[in-house]
């Protein structure tokens, strides 16, 4: 199982890490702290160092009732920062987290690599069509309603084979537009209650069946730490715990803040799965 990133085939049979880089000031775990050049080139670096296989650099925050943001801002919070990335590293293969199909073009022209699309396309009916046309990955995530309204009720009949069927959906369409790499995340807290968190974690194996790499998106979500009332901060125990599940359940790709202690998962995965 392999996708193309800028020409490089990248092979998931053994799972990779993807590091986050929010340039936000308000996501739910590190919103606002890299905000200058020097605390993006070193966290980067750190990343890189320990392991991470793909950057994903997000500029609009998606957590549950984040404030919206226009598309010029996004655009002005987030060009600079790849620019910034790839002179400092130019084989840094980098995700850009956006549901417009604007700002995937001219982040892919400028250098990105992947496409993590929080919509799934329902934001903007141009971004299957562009990243189409664009050839790049793209990762399609399930989302319940919009990131202002989300976690207002969310409900399901059974949350697992309705996805299943939102992605046999999508990827379909995808298909008959001749997109060769499609990667889904289930969206873990994206419209979704905890108990609807745990059932998806529980049944990722099901999902196996679409036939794309399953990325998972927990790193010190909610779902972990109010399960255990503690806070994002201290969630990296709960966090790790989650990405093992995940990878036993198929997941090949774990999108996490903590790099080192990710990829420490994926190594004991491994020697549980020659």
């Amino acid at each position: 199982m392999t996708i193309n990133c800028k020409g490089n085939l990248i092979d998931l049979s053994i799972p990779k890490v993807m590091g986050i880089l929010n340039i936000t000031p308000d996501s739910f775990y590190d919103g606002g702290k890299y905000k200058n050049v020097n605390d993006i080139l070193n966290q980067a670096e750190k990343m890189l160092a320990d392991g991470a296989t793909f950057i994903d650099i997000g500029a609009y925050s998606s957590r549950p009732g984040a404030e919206h943001v226009s598309g010029e801002e996004e655009l002005q919070r987030i060009l600079p920062v790849i620019e910034l990335l790839l002179k400092q590293f130019p084989e840094m293969l980098i995700s850009v987290d956006t549901f417009r199909s604007v700002i995937a073009k001219e982040t892919i022209t400028a250098g990105a690599a992947i496409v993590n699309d929080i919509s799934g396309g329902n934001m903007d009916t141009q971004m299957f069509e562009t990243v189409a046309k664009l050839q790049v990955p793209y990762i399609l995530l399930h989302m319940q309603g919009t990131p202002q309204n989300m976690q207002e009720n969310p409900s399901y009949e059974n949350v697992t084979t309705e996805l299943i069927k939102f992605f046999s959906e999508k990827i379909h369409q995808l298909n008959l537009l001749k997109l060769n790499d499609v990667i889904i995340d289930v969206g873990f807290g994206f419209g979704k209650t905890t108990k609807h968190n745990f059932q998806l974690l529980k049944e990722l194996h099901f999902f196996k069946s679409l036939q794309v790499p399953i990325l998972a998106g927990i790193s010190r979500k909610s779902m972990l730490y109010k399960t255990l009332d503690i806070t994002a901060q201290e969630a990296l125990n709960a966090t790790t715990s989650a990405n093992t599940i995940a990878l036993l359940n198929g997941a090949k790709i774990l999108r996490v803040h903590d790099v080192k202690e990710a990829m420490e998962s994926v190594k004991i995965f491994q020697q549980v799965s020659l």
